[in-house]
């Protein structure tokens, strides 16, 4: 099992998973974070813990959509107390849930179903959760580690088969 985050506090995985339906009832499309990510880039986005505003943990170094969703690398920082008790529990696995905020800018609703698909979104922050909304955003290791690789991997090789 590789490892979830390193001794300097830097981890990565996925804050959000394209195609799948989430516990509140929306879908998230391919593309759906292209406008904001081009408008705003990482360092707009705020990485807090449980989607609260008085609690800034860290800073995000790379989120990025690819194949798979959106693929994100980030850091707990030094000194803030919350962050270093994070650390010690993604190293124990103990937390790993990822969860966006965001307003959606472009979405449309099934009638029969009721779920959402979001084709393009405003990304606010993205928070490190006890439970995430979307069951497979979750931390996964640490940036460049073996399961960020395969994860890049599978991405290349999905984009090629729809391509």
């Amino acid at each position: 099992m590789s490892v979830a985050i390193d001794a300097d506090g830097r981890f990565s995985g996925y804050a959000s998973v394209f195609g799948r339906l989430d516990g509140g009832g929306d879908i998230v499309m391919p593309g759906a974070f292209r406008d904001t990510l081009k408008s705003r880039g990482a360092d707009r986005v705020r990485l807090l813990f449980q989607h609260d505003p008085k609690e800034p943990i860290g800073l995000w170094d790379e989120i990025v959509e690819d194949g798979f969703g959106l693929k994100v690398s980030g850091r707990l920082l030094d000194g803030v107390p919350r962050a270093s008790s994070l650390k010690a529990l993604i190293a124990q696995r103990a937390i790993d849930g990822l969860s966006i905020g965001f307003r959606a800018v472009r979405a449309t609703r099934e009638d029969r179903t009721g779920t959402r698909r979001l084709w393009a979104v405003d990304l606010w922050e993205i928070s490190i959760v006890t439970f995430p909304m979307m069951e497979a955003a979750r931390i996964g290791s640490v940036p460049g580690g073996q399961s960020a690789k395969l994860a890049a991997t599978l991405g290349a090789a999905a984009r090629l088969m729809t391509s």
